[in-house]
């Protein structure tokens, strides 16, 4: 099962089905050690460019996951599909809206093994992320830790996931909420341009993402996936 195999991915890389690419830049990317390729992002998600995407990535052995942001873009043929439930949103389209007509329209020809729900923390209040789910990014590193505590110990979600996107975070949030957390895997993304970013974060998420950083500097990008890797926790 997905969940399984997903709890040994320490580096992910996020590719944004909005943005082109090329054969060349895909080949290094999934072919970098990364242990899996989420393809999501925040504007411009189409079936098309998702589906276009998926072929691309499928010629490939790395996991492929789709991070369902747009109902209209969601596909087989994914390894899995994770649903981001935007906590602090105050927008309830983003808290159970959307997933309720997604599994009403999909649910039928998705496996639900492979179906996971994220626990989602927006915490960069500039990012399109926040913007777009209405959310309240003014919270002190106690709300967050709550947040933590209510989608690990009440909702039971396997992933809770701090999102900074584009911005780098707090590492003292970050730890804190990795010694919230019971059972939940800790995902952390936002702002990892450097091995050293990725290295400080890998010290308390569990599971590293790098998005802009794929297209900002390539080089780069693809140091952190030995550097997230060499760090012993």
């Amino acid at each position: 099962m997905i969940q399984q195999e997903m709890k040994t991915w320490k580096h992910v890389f996020k590719v944004d089905p909005a943005r082109s690419f090329t054969e060349e830049w895909l080949a290094d990317i999934c072919e970098s050690g990364t242990d899996a390729i989420i393809v999501g992002g925040s504007d411009g998600i189409t079936i098309d460019n998702v589906t276009e995407c998926l072929a691309a990535i499928r010629r490939y052995s790395v996991p492929c996951v789709l991070e369902v942001t747009e109902l209209e873009a969601l596909t087989p043929g994914f390894d899995a599909y994770f649903i981001p439930v935007v906590l602090n949103s105050h927008n309830p389209a983003f808290i159970s809206g959307l997933h309720q007509q997604a599994l009403k329209a999909h649910g039928q020809l998705l496996d639900m093994a492979d179906v996971i729900g994220e626990g989602y923390c927006i915490l960069n209040r500039d990012s399109s992320a926040a913007v777009r789910t209405n959310s309240d990014t003014a919270l002190d590193i106690d709300d967050v830790e709550a947040y933590a505590r209510f989608s690990d110990q009440v909702l039971r979600m396997p992933v809770f996931y701090l999102e900074y996107s584009g911005r780098y975070g707090d590492p003292k949030v970050v730890k804190k909420v990795s010694e919230t957390l019971e059972n939940a895997q800790l995902f952390y993304g936002g702002g990892i341009k450097t091995a050293d970013d990725a290295k400080e974060m890998a010290k308390y998420a569990d599971t590293v993402v790098v998005g802009n950083a794929i297209y900002e500097d390539k080089k780069a990008a693809l140091a952190t996936v030995q550097a997230v890797k060499e760090v012993k926790v």
